[in-house]
């Protein structure tokens, strides 16, 4: 009797722990209806997506991800804000549901997360000191001048722009967000800060002692200037997911809500068409 009581406790104890595993690794919005809330982190990069003074989440990412959950029933979002190179390792280790930072879509991430559609579009941009003292006007000056310090923020994009055109890593000084990048620049740490064009503009309007790179020539990689496309990512476990988050916003790209929005945040309207002029699949195998 000892034995059997046993044997069928165990059977119990597995199939309980089946049942979590499967839980853990199975539907993400039966989950999410579950514990009642979705969790989204974003990094601090203005306007992509940040936190602004009452805590609130705002930006190009965090605004369009609220109106297509909120089209899928979903209202409850904890925010989380971590550094850039913090939100694929983050994702990876299920800390939260999803990003939305207009993460650029990459093959080498592809290869780590899965992404929506792409949502924005959007070029590069340096910012310097006041007056330009270096005279420095885009990537190629920094390849012409070994003497000069560009400062990129950590995981971002900008750095494989740089390693394409052949900038050195002792040219290159990290940082840990954007919001850092202004006293780098006015205390002479690094020459110049390395972002995309809009955050550049919003950094730079912050203080006079800093001012974008003007005129600024755009990294060429493989022949061509880059423009990026963001997109909002997801851990690979979650595909129905982000099948479901896809469609959804698919159908919001097509009202004026959404152009209302990236407009809103200084992209042009050429932007929002060029952010419906690649999928998910091209940027992935590097087209």
């Amino acid at each position: 009797m000892a034995d059997r009581t046993l044997k069928a406790l165990t059977l119990t104890l597995f199939a309980a722990l089946i049942g979590a595993l499967a839980f853990a690794q199975g539907d993400l919005m039966q989950q999410i209806q579950q514990r009642g809330y979705i969790r989204i982190a974003t990094a601090n990069e203005i306007p992509y997506g940040y936190m602004d003074q009452n805590g609130d989440a705002k930006g190009i990412a965090p605004d369009v991800a609220t109106a297509v959950l909120k089209s899928m029933g979903i209202t409850d979002i904890q925010w989380t804000v971590t550094e850039f190179g913090s939100l694929i390792p983050g994702l990876k280790a299920n800390r939260f549901d999803m990003a939305a930072a207009s993460q650029a879509i990459l093959p080498a991430r592809c290869q780590q997360v899965i992404y929506s559609k792409p949502n924005s579009s959007y070029g590069e941009g340096l910012m310097v000191a006041a007056g330009n003292p270096k005279n420095i006007h885009g990537y190629e000056d920094f390849v012409k001048n070994s003497s000069l310090k560009m400062g990129i923020v950590s995981g971002a994009d900008q750095l494989d722009f740089a390693h394409a055109m052949g900038i050195p890593d002792s040219q290159l000084v990290t940082i840990p967000a954007n919001a850092d990048a202004l006293s780098a620049v006015t205390t002479g740490r690094i020459d110049a800060y390395a972002g995309t064009g809009l955050t550049v503009q919003q950094l730079a309007a912050k203080s006079d002692k800093v001012e974008p790179a003007e005129p600024f020539t755009d990294p060429v990689v493989n022949g061509k200037p880059v423009r990026s496309w963001g997109g909002f990512t997801f851990n690979k476990n979650n595909t129905a997911f982000r099948d479901a988050f896809d469609k959804a916003l698919a159908a919001f790209q097509q009202t004026p809500g959404y152009e209302k929005i990236l407009t809103g945040y200084g992209l042009s309207k050429g932007d929002v068409q060029q952010a419906l002029a690649k999928t998910t699949q091209e940027l992935c195998s590097g087209q």
